[in-house]
């Protein structure tokens, strides 16, 4: 994984060159459109996702882990969404299936329903919960599950305790067991998810995915 926030394209560019050589992969989280456009010459295999800042770089001949295991990802709201797609796509890359479920917060918490019931049927081993604002949704979800729920505030959100500050106090405050995160941290949360479903898998016996 590199982080490219704060980075010189020049400096980025070298990172990525040494790890695409050593690992034959590479990661870049926080990727503005400039970090993209200085990245997009490297040789290789490039997939984009701006929608949530990430890159992914892979040599010719790389095969990606298979550890297995179900990650679902719930997002309160659109606002949300780029967190939540970072959380996501770094489970994937990790070796794990996901299952997403996109504007379901507790304005409308009728909408949880039928997602936490397309989660179950697909056995999720852990929850990513994704909220800005009050930060109510991992809570409410923490409750409702028998499976680990780790909670991302989002800098959404304005007035007292504004930009992310509120989301997190809140899920901090949960009487739910739940783990928490720091604000907009969709890169630890998903790459902490995949760590839990990949070895829930491995103790239950199911194996990783043929």
């Amino acid at each position: 994984m590199v982080l490219a926030e704060g980075k010189r394209p020049a400096h980025l560019k070298r990172i990525v060159e040494a790890m695409l050589d050593k690992c034959g992969r590479a990661i870049v989280t926080r990727a503005s459109p400039s970090a993209i456009r200085a990245l997009s010459g490297l040789p290789g295999r490039h997939r984009e996702y701006p929608d949530a800042g990430i890159m992914v770089l892979t040599m010719p001949g790389f095969r990606p882990p298979r550890r297995g295991g179900t990650v679902g990802v719930i997002c309160a709201g659109t606002s949300d969404f780029r967190v939540a797609q970072e959380a996501r796509i770094i489970a994937e890359q990790l070796g794990c299936a996901t299952v997403s479920a996109y504007d379901v917060g507790v304005a409308g918490v009728h909408r949880l329903f039928d997602a936490l019931a397309r989660m179950r049927r697909r056995n999720v081993d852990v929850y990513i919960a994704v909220a800005g604002r009050e930060g109510a949704l991992p809570t409410i979800l923490a409750g409702m599950v028998d499976r680990p729920v780790i909670g991302v505030p989002v800098s959404t959100g304005y007035g007292m305790a504004g930009k992310g500050k509120s989301a997190l106090y809140a899920m901090l405050q949960s009487c739910s067991p739940l783990v928490v995160v720091n604000i907009d941290a969709g890169f630890v949360a998903g790459a902490v998810a995949a760590q839990i479903a990949s070895r829930s898998m491995r103790r239950s016996g199911r194996g990783a995915p043929g």
